[in-house]
């Protein structure tokens, strides 16, 4: 092999191995978490973009969904295209017609990293998106996000009441960025709502989710 060629193939190795780099840190995936299904959520306590503390006893007796999210991360947005009537949008409106479903956003995204937001500017991305959680927490220092070892946004975990992880993973089967693919997706976060609401285990349980890494 000459020096010339051999110099190519050192060159597309190295940027092939840097563009692999780079797609890790934009979609982040995992099928495991520092939690497994059946297992205890972790506690936190957290502020909310109005100034109240949350803590997981808070929400005992009711099923907890945690979205894990970044308003300026293109998976995000996709499931919050369309005021009102998007993706997220939509699911968050039918919990909060539930009693018994409460649903917490949480921003890890830390001061000075890309998604931080102050409370008011979470409040402002609640309103204009016409969102509808019950809390969007502060988690400025990312101890919540590590504790559930939160890798993307979206990433979404059901809570049953007593406590225990029902579903961790992503929000559905289209790992893409186009609104467009979210009619043909199996919605995962559905499917464990109606599982847990019939007396079944989810199943899946766990899944891969995709996103944006967490800015930690």
């Amino acid at each position: 092999m000459d020096g010339v060629l051999r110099g190519r193939i050192s060159f597309w190795a190295g940027a092939c191995a840097a563009a692999a780099l780079t797609a890790g840190a934009l979609i982040a995936t995992t099928a495991e978490a520092a939690i497994g299904v059946g297992q205890a959520a972790p506690n936190f306590e957290e502020i909310d973009s109005n100034g109240v503390t949350h803590s997981l006893s808070d929400f005992a007796g009711k099923t907890l969904i945690l979205e894990w999210t970044n308003h300026g991360c293109p998976f995000v947005q996709k499931h919050y295209s369309g005021a009102e009537d998007g993706n997220m949008q939509t699911l968050q409106a039918a919990v909060a017609d539930d009693p018994d479903t409460v649903w917490v956003s949480v921003i890890s995204s830390a001061e000075g990293k890309q998604g931080y937001v102050s409370p008011a500017e979470a409040n402002e991305l609640t309103n204009s998106r016409g969102a509808a959680p019950d809390a969007v927490l502060l988690d400025v220092d990312g101890s919540m996000g590590r504790a559930f070892d939160a890798k993307t946004t979206p990433h979404m975990y059901v809570i049953t009441p007593d406590g225990a992880v029902a579903y961790h993973g992503a929000i559905d089967s289209k790992k893409s960025t186009d609104p467009s693919d979210i009619p043909e997706s199996t919605n995962y976060l559905t499917a464990a709502l109606t599982a847990l609401d019939a007396g079944q285990a989810p199943d899946p349980a766990a899944t891969m989710p995709y996103g944006c890494s967490v800015k930690y």
